[in-house]
């Protein structure tokens, strides 16, 4: 690991000017997991750091029925997993940030700085999209919010302007009595050792009496970024949903997927895994018996 100057501004005005001042000579750093790693591998050589660990206006989170859940980009993931407010009014995020990665990634590793890092074998992202979240970019002189669909623009690549950093994640709300919406995110790992999922699947809609209404679905991992299935939800909306209907959902979501295809799955085998996690994801939101799922012919 090379020597670099380690810096700890106080604001999101003070860290955006320094990224301005220093350019492509610094990185910034919030949780590590990544940034480290790549130090640690001699790929990344700055000769600063700018910590945003000191900008209290990053930390933290809070809900209102109105506005819905305001995430501080420092926030860890298992922060977000045992936040009682997420656990009541999110469970499928609270349930997906239970899953991220390994412990030490959940224990370490920030919300912010994950979809900063634009990995697509990640899980946030795909729950986000799901969820219809809203990112927050800030700099010295300007603040501006965007859907997670137009952050996310490539592998590895984001929205972000040089002397910008994320500040916040705006989660708009689920409803109420009968017009709240409800979510599963189901994802696929090759192995039971491994923390990167091969493909994920996020659905959220109102479930009124057994018919799917408002569904936004989402696909990553699979995908170079996360991906809404337009298609698919048009299919949903309004149907009694049955093992038939989800079989065909997932069938809808297969088809209008383009995967990659690497040394962890060809193209093939990630729109086959994709096909079954999709058709399940609409089941088990629908309470469907999961017993009952039908062979997989595909």
């Amino acid at each position: 690991m090379h020597d670099f100057d380690f810096l700890q501004p106080a604001s999101v005005a003070e860290a955006s000017r320094l990224l301005t001042e220093l350019g492509d000579d610094c990185r910034v750093i919030a949780g590590g997991t990544a940034l480290v790693l790549g130090l640690r591998q001699r790929m990344l050589a700055p000769t600063h750091l700018i910590s945003l660990a000191g900008i209290d206006a990053l930390h933290g989170l809070d809900f209102d029925p109105v506005h819905g859940l305001r995430i501080g980009a420092l926030v860890r993931h298992a922060q977000l997993a045992a936040s009682p407010l997420v656990q009541r009014h999110y469970p499928v995020l609270a349930s997906m940030a239970q899953r991220m990665a390994n412990p030490q990634v959940r224990n370490q590793g920030t919300l912010g700085g994950n979809l900063c890092y634009a990995d697509p074998s990640t899980d946030p992202p795909c729950c986000l999209m799901a969820l219809g979240a809203r990112i927050v970019l800030a700099s010295a002189s300007s603040e501006r919010v965007m859907d997670i669909e137009d952050f996310l623009v490539d592998y590895y690549t984001t929205a972000l302007e040089a002397d910008e950093i994320v500040s916040e994640i705006r989660v708009p709300p689920m409803g109420q009595g009968a017009a709240v919406r409800h979510g599963v995110y189901t994802r696929f790992l090759r192995t039971a050792a491994e923390h990167r999922p091969l493909a994920s699947v996020a659905l959220v809609a109102r479930t009124s009496g057994g018919i799917c209404h408002d569904a936004r679905l989402a696909v990553g991992a699979s995908t170079p970024i996360p991906l809404r299935l337009r298609r698919a939800e048009a299919f949903l909306e309004g149907r009694a949903i049955t093992w038939a209907v989800a079989a065909e959902a997932g069938d809808i979501v297969a088809q209008d997927i383009t995967p990659v295809s690497d040394m962890r799955g060809s193209a093939d085998f990630r729109r086959a895994m994709v096909r079954v996690n999709a058709r399940r994801t609409v089941a088990e939101l629908f309470g469907l018996d999961m017993t009952m799922e039908p062979g997989e012919t595909a």
